[in-house]
């Protein structure tokens, strides 16, 4: 099911805040006494710095292993779409969760910002929707203001919209299935942190995460798979990687089984891409359709990711975009007076020159 989400008449109803930092170093958790309300002439732009993380994210929801109802984020926020006024208290218990997760060494402190938004359109209806953002690192900026007839430079430390650390956001849609949710953490290695055990997310088995999770897939495997030779350059791999991924451009319906035929081909790559298939399940904690529409806008961002880069001992680095064909413009050779191996680059012009 397709699922259209705008957000421009959306506003921001309420705030919780709270500090959340390490219980296992001895750092406390500071939550708000009162719900904050924004000025109204601040409340626009505040609004649109919350929702601007969450445009093109993959779908999640709720899930439990037994039910529900016994899952905490998701009462929190049943509650709080049910009653606003209830924001202060389950805004707080939502922070006291985060807190209690917070005990491995590597999560870092940070500041929490609840806030509940009025007037989502989702699929043509307005809905609710709680918007959870953990910010891990302050950024120093200087503030001019007028005072006494002049002006005036400070220096202050705060939050860069632009770099929030964590984010969730929870529309009051599809509540019976576990809400509909997006979500980020940019930090990338604590993800399963943020994502499993603080939210209990799901990702939302739909058309767009089965394009990017099966891309994703084929590409690594064949990079995975290409044999260690340092003959042979890198955008070899890339090469055959867009080979994988042409099998789902040239297509709208993805099938597992014609996928290992076509591109697989051999059987001893198509019992090592199942094994690679059910790590990926477990690490999703969710099995894989092997057949779905595929989704041509997510496909195009799996296109953008297929790359190379030669590293060399000299400081140069060779970056390869997907689309590149190496025949006719790189020769590589060995330089008997220099004792060194070289590549050499050919081309017409020099695309940054005028940049």
């Amino acid at each position: 099911m397709s699922v259209k989400i705008r957000f421009n008449s959306a506003v921001a109803a309420g705030i919780v805040l709270a500090k959340v930092g390490n219980p296992q170093r001895d750092e406390p958790l500071q939550t708000s006494r009162e719900v904050f309300k924004a000025k109204e002439e601040d409340r626009e732009a505040l609004t649109a710095l919350f929702l601007k993380p969450f445009k093109n994210l993959l779908a999640h929801r709720f899930h439990h292993h037994s039910s529900l109802d016994q899952h905490e984020i998701n009462n929190c926020a049943k509650a709080i779409f049910a009653s606003p006024n209830g924001l202060l208290e389950k805004g707080c218990d939502i922070a006291k969760r985060l807190y209690s997760k917070s005990n491995h060494p590597n999560i870092k402190a940070g500041d929490l910002c609840i806030a509940l938004i009025d007037d989502i359109e989702v699929n043509n209806e307005m809905v609710q929707g709680l918007c959870i953002l953990k910010s891990e690192s302050v950024v120093p900026f200087l503030s001019i203001s007028a005072e006494d007839g002049d002006l005036r430079l400070s220096h202050e430390q705060g939050i860069n919209p632009e770099k929030i650390d964590k984010g969730c956001l929870i529309l009051d849609f599809w509540p019976k299935k576990g809400y509909y949710v997006l979500t980020f953490d940019r930090s990338g290695a604590e993800s399963r942190f943020w994502v499993r055990e603080f939210l209990g997310l799901q990702a939302v088995p739909d058309s767009a995460f089965l394009t990017n999770t099966y891309a994703d897939m084929a590409v690594s495997f064949v990079e995975q798979a290409q044999p260690a030779d340092e003959e042979a350059p890198p955008w070899d791999v890339c090469s055959a990687a867009q080979d994988a991924i042409t099998f789902f451009d040239e297509r709208e319906h993805f099938d597992l089984q014609e996928f290992e035929e076509k591109v697989l081909k051999t059987p001893d790559a198509v019992a090592k891409f199942a094994e690679h298939r059910t790590r990926v399940e477990e690490e999703q904690g969710q099995p894989l359709e092997s057949s779905f529409e595929i989704s041509p806008k997510d496909l195009k961002k799996a296109k953008k990711r297929i790359g190379a880069v030669l590293k060399l001992d000299t400081g140069v680095e060779i970056h390869v975009k997907s689309s590149f064909a190496s025949a006719n413009v790189i020769e590589r050779g060995f330089d008997d007076g220099k004792g060194m191996k070289f590549i050499k680059v050919y081309y017409n012009q020099d695309l940054a020159a005028g940049a």
